[in-house]
């Protein structure tokens, strides 16, 4: 699944340092954190790894 956002492509890159051991989990928080708790290593990556040209700072909220 592909970031919508930056605000959601940089969340999961900072949960993504944490599952690889290159920042302490106390870092997390938000959205980074829960991402940290309900996704694999695999699916960060590729939440992560998403091109941010064309895409908004934050994904509009749907009603």
């Amino acid at each position: 699944m592909p970031a919508k956002s930056k605000a959601q492509q940089k969340a999961a890159g900072a949960a993504l340092a944490v599952k690889e051991h290159e920042a302490p989990k106390s870092s997390l928080k938000g959205a980074s954190k829960s991402m940290y708790d309900s996704m694999s290593e695999k699916e960060l990556k590729k939440m992560a790894s998403t091109s941010r040209k064309g895409k908004p700072e934050h994904a509009s909220k749907k009603k």
